[in-house]
């Protein structure tokens, strides 16, 4: 049977099929336990309810390491050079 649904055309073992998807998968958890580990964070923060909503208190970011962009300027209104004449 040649092209049919039960045709392997690769010609690779059996297993690699699976075992590809799980070392990736391996490999990039080992990675983000690595990239916490290494983060230097040791005080988490905590939210505290104040008047209006929470505030976090502690942690690892300032207020300066946050960028926020400016808002954008809203665009100037463009008068017609001549007047509309009324529909009919």
């Amino acid at each position: 049977m040649r092209g049919g649904v039960g045709h392997r055309t690769g010609g690779g073992p059996k297993g690699a099929r699976a075992a590809v998807p799980l070392l990736a998968a391996a490999v990039l958890g080992t990675l983000a336990i690595v990239t916490v580990e290494q983060a230097g964070c040791t005080d988490p923060g905590h939210y505290v309810p104040v008047h209006g909503g929470y505030e976090l208190v502690g942690g690892c970011l300032s207020p300066d390491d946050l960028v926020v962009p400016a808002a954008p300027a809203a665009p100037t209104p463009v008068a017609p050079s001549a007047p509309v004449p009324p529909r009919s």
